[in-house]
């Protein structure tokens, strides 16, 4: 029997430049990869499959690959769907007008890729249980808490890598609130997190700034990223702007610095989870892989940090997850931009409102388990119509496409 492992938390939560962790960080290390294998070679043929070619130019894909291999390359859009992954790169290596190799890599959400026919590197941090109830079982049976049992897998520079993401974070929203214009493309997004966040209304109850609050957090991380700034996966680029958003309500309720990257941790077991089982990738299963992933992890965070039972951590991720299946990913233009920064915001409330629920009940006796929505996720997504996983042919790209 084969063993699984997961490997380090650190891979849910990268640290780098938007729009899109599929379609630029993936792409990114793609061309690197081939550009250090192949040293010597004098050109490069490159080209995108499926979803990379259907949103790739309003997801910069072709941009990022020009930056890495320079002016050595050419990009092709091949629009075909017949792949083993809706995100596929060819690479074909030319030295002296001949061709010396060729590459087939699969960009496979969150930053992540995989090589045909290349094993993967086994990394040094790996998790021998790969379910929920298994975590679960192991952490009861040896008398731990969820932050101990990470921390036992990881290494001795983890936590500090948690800071790291903590302020990368908390940064990305300053820079976000403090903009004003419009984001890149033609679509004329005008940005909206310093709208939300310095014009209070009326009247406004505390509940109601609370809600205007969270959402301009989530907002003016999600236009950093539209924007190409710097950016937090979680577990994606396109869902990035949900943890923060989050994380900063945690911060302002003056929630202990340890309890809040305990809980970032513990959401990232939570995204390693889902990537092991189902999948982060919108190409692949829709929205619900990205915002809905990051609304079960903001579940998490929310419920570690305040101190609630597992079963009731378990209830809200489960909730969290479950009220986002059949999310489609729909991107107008290929952009992350429409309908994909509301619908951080709205995550982000959602997953305060699953934990708020799920912390209030004392009997936490629940008939679906997280397990069984992860894998229910998966499915859901991959019966999808590839029309509504980040091809921009159908659903809002379809009905708002602009000429």
């Amino acid at each position: 029997v084969e063993v699984k492992f997961m490997k380090s938390i650190k891979e849910i939560y990268k640290i780098g430049h938007g729009p899109s962790s599929s379609h630029t960080l993936g792409p990114k290390l793609a061309a690197e990869y081939v550009q250090n294998k192949y040293k010597d070679a004098d050109f490069f043929e490159v080209t995108l499959f499926g979803s990379l070619a259907l949103t790739g130019k309003g997801h910069l894909t072709d941009y990022i690959i020009y930056e890495t291999l320079k002016d050595k390359c050419n990009v092709i859009f091949d629009y075909s769907f017949d792949l083993e992954h809706p995100n596929t790169l060819k690479f074909k290596i030319y030295k002296n007008d001949k061709l010396i190799g060729e590459e087939i890599v699969y960009s496979i959400g969150g930053g992540f890729i995989k090589i045909k026919g290349v094993e993967e590197e086994v990394s040094l941090d790996l998790y021998k249980e790969t379910t929920f109830d298994e975590i679960k079982r192991y952490i009861k049976e040896n008398n731990l808490s969820l932050s101990e049992y990470i921390y036992q897998h990881e290494d001795d520079k983890f936590k500090d890598y948690l800071d790291l993401v903590y302020n990368t974070m908390l940064n990305s929203i300053e820079n976000g609130l403090n903009k004003e214009g419009y984001l890149p493309g033609k679509l004329n997004v005008k940005r909206k997190a310093y709208d939300l966040f310095h014009e209070k209304r009326i009247f406004e109850t505390p509940q109601v700034q609370n809600t205007r609050l969270i959402s301009a957090y989530a907002f003016a991380v999600s236009e950093e990223n539209a924007s190409g700034g710097l950016i937090v996966t979680a577990p994606t680029c396109g869902a990035s702007g949900v943890i923060p958003a989050v994380l900063r309500y945690l911060k302002e309720n003056n929630i202990p610095y340890q309890n809040m990257i305990d809980g970032l941790a513990v959401a990232g077991l939570v995204g390693n989870l889902i990537k092991e089982n189902a999948s982060i990738s919108g190409a692949e299963c829709g929205c619900q892989a990205e915002v809905g992933s990051a609304c079960s992890m903001a579940a998490a965070l929310y419920c570690y940090a305040t101190n609630t039972t597992i079963e009731q951590l378990e209830n809200a991720i489960e909730m969290a997850l479950e009220h986002n299946l059949g999310l489609t990913c729909d991107p107008v233009e290929g952009y992350v931009q429409i309908p994909c920064i509301e619908r951080n915001a709205v995550a982000a409330l959602r997953a305060l409102d699953v934990a708020i629920i799920a912390s209030t009940l004392t009997n936490n006796e629940t008939k679906v388990s997280f397990d069984e929505v992860t894998r229910t996720m998966y499915e859901t997504g991959k019966s999808l119509n590839s029309d509504y996983r980040e091809t921009s042919i159908g659903g809002l790209a379809k009905t708002l496409k602009k000429d």
